[in-house]
């Protein structure tokens, strides 16, 4: 696990940030995709400690393969943070450009046969979130990557749309996990106008929530993508945070990885080498 932080000065340091920011470029307000996830949850309470709740607008966006927890937990998270949200659903866009077309009619099938299959055509090839990040693996796997990442496009349409009404900004939940390994997507969840939470690992992440008191049932989560039916995030990506956290602090550090696992190390150089860019564009960052 990444080195400990001392977590009250770190929330005063992001808040001082949001605070910066929003004033800089003279937003009113700020727009948060809410997930349900721990990521979003500790997002959307540093923006109420920054901002106040009545300036912090709550987006939540579920599509026809969202987790069935989805809504409920981000209604949870939403009414926990006492802030006005909305709740709109994006399937009617996503079966506009004729995506779900490409897959099985789900109503057909129980949530259970809709996340084996999910998970079957993930591990088709022997490094599928390799593939993902090159979007190699043919022809067939590259429109099982068109297929998610479009839905995380619309999303972020929402989000602006939502927030250019308003003239609030759009706040991103990255963090440096995902950064670092590449785990979002181009013009999707790497598009925002802040990022206040891309400098700490997922862990980091988790200690940071119970530092502000984020329901234990948001923290205990399983974090997911919500992008396709039971796959969750250390499933997509081959490790648990906890070791991936670890190693990728030792090689940004400089650190000997001598008494690591040597299959974990080189699971995780392969996806350093394999992200095709390292930087999100045009980002505030802590």
């Amino acid at each position: 696990m990444p080195v400990e932080i001392n977590l009250s000065h770190e929330k005063e340091r992001i808040v001082e940030f949001i605070r910066a920011q929003i004033a800089k470029y003279e937003f009113e307000g700020a727009v948060i995709g809410i997930s349900g996830g721990v990521d979003s949850a500790v997002v959307g309470k540093l923006l109420t400690e920054a901002l106040g709740r009545e300036k912090v607008f709550g987006l939540i966006l579920p599509e026809r393969d969202s987790s069935r927890r989805t809504v409920p937990d981000s209604l949870f998270v939403c009414r926990s943070l006492g802030i006005h949200y909305s709740v709109k659903n994006i399937s009617s866009l996503v079966r506009s450009l004729g995506i779900y077309r490409t897959k099985p009619p789900a109503f057909l099938f129980p949530r259970k046969i809709q996340e084996n299959y999910a998970k079957a055509l993930w591990l088709k090839t022997s490094t599928p979130y390799i593939n993902d990040l090159k979007s190699a693996g043919g022809q067939s796997n590259r429109k099982n990557l068109a297929y998610y990442r479009t839905k995380n496009r619309f999303r972020m349409i929402a989000l602006y749309y939502e927030a250019e009404q308003r003239g609030y900004a759009v706040v991103g939940t990255i963090n440096r996990t995902e950064l670092l390994t590449g785990f979002y997507v181009k013009w999707g969840d790497d598009s925002s106008d802040i990022e206040p939470i891309v400098h700490l690992y997922k862990t980091q992440v988790f200690e940071l929530a119970k530092e502000l008191r984020i329901p234990e049932k948001i923290i205990e989560k399983e974090p997911s993508p919500d992008l396709a039916p039971g796959i969750s995030d250390e499933f997509a990506i081959g490790l648990c945070y906890f070791d991936l956290d670890r190693i990728l602090e030792k090689i940004e550090e400089g650190q000997p990885l001598s008494g690591e696992d040597p299959e974990l190390v080189e699971k995780v150089q392969q996806i350093l080498a394999a992200v095709p860019y390292r930087s999100i564009r045009n980002l505030n960052l802590l």
